[in-house]
């Protein structure tokens, strides 16, 4: 067993045990996985969509996946991102194989951490996330809550998404 493996192996089972525990709260804790990392990598940007991207770079910089790719929409409030080659895959098969809906995306906790901390954002949290593990890309859907003004504007976001890829609004980073 390589040392990736080992380490999606634990985290897996991190996040299946905090899947099943009873307060419901051990789960929202791991939005925190992952911040540590990018906050040493000291992002710069003075709009949303800088910061992003350079996220995106240090983290494909940085091997941890080998391409990023996002767009906004839905009022400002999804983030939609596609991250191909992630080297958490292997923990996100080890969940869907044990039954467990995948809840946490570290990528994400990385990008939803700086838009919070250098850009004041109110709050963010994934959606949802479809783990491929066949073509190696996770498609996840996140919340992304620039002020409290933002904070229940709605939008279909089937609708966004289709739009999305319709109008190849994608903005895709590699390092």
């Amino acid at each position: 067993m390589d040392n990736m493996t080992y380490c999606n192996e634990l985290m897996a089972r991190m996040e299946e045990l905090f899947f099943h525990e009873l307060s419901d709260c051990a789960g929202w804790k791991t939005e925190f996985i992952g911040v540590d990392f990018i906050q040493s990598k000291n992002i710069k940007g003075k709009h949303r969509d800088e910061i992003i991207s350079n996220c995106i770079k240090a983290i494909t910089k940085a091997g941890l996946a080998k391409e990023g790719a996002f767009a906004v929409a839905g009022k400002d409030v999804l983030l939609r991102l596609k991250i191909t080659g992630c080297v958490h895959m292997g923990k996100e098969i080890k969940l869907k194989e044990r039954g467990i809906k995948i809840y946490n995306c570290i990528i994400a906790n990385m990008i939803n951490d700086q838009l919070i901390e250098k850009l004041g954002y109110e709050t963010a949290y994934v959606a949802s996330i479809d783990a491929n593990e066949k073509t190696g890309v996770c498609e996840l859907l996140v919340a992304i809550y620039e002020n409290k003004g933002k904070i229940g504007c709605v939008s279909n976001w089937k609708e966004e998404c289709a739009r999305i890829d319709a109008n190849n609004e994608w903005h895709t980073i590699k390092a």
